[in-house]
């Protein structure tokens, strides 16, 4: 049995009815189509009246996508009709083909919705540049019209919502984005992250269940205010992320207690250029580093002792936030000089506390030290070894490794026991010895991973209490908080929702700001946000 062949209306014209190809032309650059309508009678776009009596024709040269590499000219032949209805103001009217054309448009529909597809994936310029590609001169603005022209998708209305800000001017203008959980799709973006704007949002869709957010105050009140009925639900991430920054905060006050566990370092063999002060350091009293390092950690110090907040003295001083935060965290001057004159970090430092033990236990041998920390992951050259012995034999004073940063701890702390390498163990267990303070944040720390990982939010307030319990300021600023939040806090710890998707939705929203400049206005962001596919 033969099959039929498609009719050549099918194929140049698959999602249009009643045309007719009168004509089909081929050259080298260009495909000429000749086509008309098939269509017996057509409405009045102002009254909507029917009517078959013809006026006149015309013809009609609308842009069309590009056919194997090649322009395609449509040559349409379009009617014009006389309205039956007296009482219309519109005495005649041209025909529309419906998916062809529409009224006083230049393109074909399927022109316009793949220029308009290109300005959603690249906005303006980038698509107006993409365009010529395809054969189409059309300029940015023309391609932002089509974006702007397009409706909003209908979505329903979410059972489970994710919220959270997104940066239009980072530091200066935020909006909020909201997300189907369910789904993973955005649902709407709010132009400011007020309370009183989510509010309203959530009040219009009362089949709202469960609101994950951060711990933001402004999206509680929000989410409180405008669905009292759903489960507000604190993200994972987020309490894991302040647990560790009280952490690094408690490890930063018992920074005592880390150099305790290695001595400082003396000063290298090669003296710095010229002369140091009675204290030793490299940076003596008349150098400009050093004179205006000790003013700042001085000023620094005096503002802290009088009660200002580190903000405050960054506006007071006009400094970064980073350097208030060194300067703060220094006991002495001298700290802050340290990294100036030690050098690089080396491959060997991480197995320099592994190797004085060993030199205090009586080894001497290089070569056989080298050996032993090979096993342990140790990847340099035995020359930097046979070099750290050879100083600690020629010096007169102690030549050990220097303390780990707080943060470097910090890091220790956080991460999974079965993750530390053996000297990171090591170092971590020197450590806690030293400091009970940082060994009761270790078991602190331990014990909400296993309530986070394992979802056992009914045990948040027996942590709470047991924190209360040791002198750990940090962590007590951290369970004040909770404390305030603590049914979303134990809601994010029981349920399997979270924030997770909304933060690659903003992730997202940075890209499409950066790709337009930064000049895209809120209308704009929101109509590509929301037709993401």
């Amino acid at each position: 049995m033969e099959e039929t062949l498609p009719r050549l209306e099918e194929l140049l014209f698959p999602s249009v009815a009643d045309v007719a190809v009168l004509s089909v032309d081929v050259n080298d650059e260009a495909i000429n189509i000749g086509a008309r309508s098939t269509a017996a009678a057509a409405s009045c776009p102002d009254c909507g009246s029917r009517s078959s009596r013809i006026h006149s024709s015309y013809l009609r040269f609308p842009a069309d996508v590009l056919s194997a590499g090649r322009r395609v000219i449509l040559c349409l032949r379009v009617r014009r009709f006389f309205c039956p209805d007296d009482s219309c103001g519109r005495r005649t009217f041209a025909e529309q083909m419906s998916g062809l054309t529409r009224r006083h448009s230049r393109w074909t529909e399927r022109l316009r919705s793949t220029l308009a597809a290109v300005g959603l994936a690249l906005a303006g310029r980038a698509g107006a540049r993409m365009a010529r590609v395809f054969g189409v001169s059309v300029s940015r603005s023309a391609v932002l019209r089509l974006l702007d022209a397009l409706p909003d998708p209908e979505t329903p209305a979410p059972r489970v919502v994710g919220v959270d800000e997104y940066a239009m001017r980072k530091g200066r203008v935020y909006g909020t984005v909201l997300v189907d959980v369910e789904t993973r799709r955005p649902v709407d973006l709010l132009p400011d992250r007020e309370a009183s704007t989510l509010a309203k949002w959530l009040a219009k869709r009362p089949g709202i269940e469960v609101v994950c957010r951060d711990r933001a105050p402004f999206f509680a009140e929000g989410a409180t205010a405008g669905a009292p009925q759903a489960v507000q639900v604190a993200d994972r991430w987020h309490l894991w992320h302040n647990l560790g920054e009280a952490a690094e905060r408690c490890v930063a006050d018992h920074r005592a207690c880390l150099r305790g566990t290695a001595p400082e370092p003396p000063r290298p063999v090669e003296e710095p250029d010229g002369p140091t002060d009675s204290s030793g350091s490299p940076w003596p009293t008349g150098h400009r580093f050093a004179d205006r390092t000790r003013a700042n950690h001085a000023a620094v110090h005096a503002l802290l002792a009088a009660g200002h907040s580190r903000r405050a003295i960054q506006r007071q001083l006009g400094m970064t936030y980073r350097t208030v935060k060194l300067l703060a965290d220094a006991t002495a001057p001298e700290d802050l000089f340290r990294g100036q004159w030690q050098g690089r970090p080396s491959v060997l430092d991480e197995y320099k506390p592994y190797l004085d033990d060993r030199w205090n236990q009586g080894c001497t041998n290089a070569w056989k030290a080298w050996e032993e920390i090979v096993p342990l992951g140790y990847k340099g050259s035995y020359q930097r070894v046979r070099a750290y012995f050879r100083a600690k034999r020629l010096s007169t004073d102690p030549v050990t490794a220097p303390p780990p940063s707080p943060r470097t701890v910090a890091g220790w702390i956080l991460r999974h026991p079965d993750t530390l390498t053996e000297a990171e163990q090591l170092r971590l267990k020197a450590v806690l010895v030293h400091c009970p303070e940082l060994d009761a944040l270790t078991g602190h720390v331990r014990s909400f991973a296993e309530i986070l990982t394992e979802r056992q939010g009914q045990r948040l307030p027996e942590w709470l209490d047991a924190v209360r319990n040791d002198n750990l300021l940090g962590l007590h600023t951290l369970a004040a908080g909770i404390d305030r939040d603590r049914d979303a806090v134990i809601a994010g710890l029981t349920l399997p929702w979270n924030s997770g998707v909304v933060e690659g939705h903003v992730n997202r929203i940075k890209m499409l700001k950066r790709q337009m400049f930064g000049r895209a206005g809120f209308l704009l962001l929101r109509k590509r946000v929301l037709l993401y596919r």
